[in-house]
């Protein structure tokens, strides 16, 4: 006999997720699993979930893609963060094998570029949304300056990637609480919504 409203509870584990409540969201994924063990939704949120606990940072990029293509084609989206993930390995370098992107050899770190690379990629193309979206799994942006990192977090909120940026700077915050910056980006976003 099923015990949990299978959609309920997954919305309630990917708003979990959302917010930042890693250990919750597990528990409404396992909740599902433990009635549906078929739920790739499911399953792909407690791995991402795991992920997120024990640190890895892309766990959250990774949700916020995974969210984008459901609103595009759940069955395609889960198949695709399936693949993803059973390719990691347990870590987060498989990824660039899963996504190929050609970067026009902007590639000077290993599995990254400098933020101004990344700009000049932006500039080339003239298209940050699709830049950032082919980068974003494959290749780190390596920011090294405070400055660049501001500039990047007005980007991914002017573009839609709001929930990512918030996730920033709410990091950032934490460590930064009394930053003016990081407080009038925070403040732009929430008062936008997310």
């Amino acid at each position: 006999m099923k015990t949990v409203n299978k959609y309920k509870t997954l919305a309630n584990a990917n708003d979990s997720f959302t917010k930042a409540e890693f250990e919750q969201a597990l528990r409404s994924y396992a909740l599902v699993l433990k009635d549906f063990p078929n739920s790739k939704e499911a399953y792909n949120g407690a791995i991402l979930s795991e992920m997120a606990m024990s640190g890895e940072v892309s766990a959250i990029a990774l949700f916020d893609y995974y969210e984008i293509l459901r609103e595009e084609d759940a069955e395609q989206a889960d198949a695709i963060i399936g693949e993803i993930l059973d390719s990691l390995d347990g870590t987060m370098n498989e990824l660039t094998q899963m996504i190929s992107v050609p970067l026009q050899n902007a590639i000077s770190f290993e599995n990254g570029i400098s933020y101004d690379e990344f700009k000049m990629l932006v500039d080339q193309e003239g298209d940050f949304k699709k830049i950032f979206e082919n980068i974003m799994f494959s290749t780190r942006v390596i920011i090294s300056e405070k400055e660049d990192f501001l500039d990047f977090l007005e980007q991914l909120e002017i573009h839609g990637f709001k929930e990512m940026a918030l996730n920033y700077v709410e990091g950032a915050l934490s460590v930064y609480k009394n930053d003016p910056k990081l407080t009038a980006i925070f403040n732009a976003i929430t008062q936008k919504g997310v």
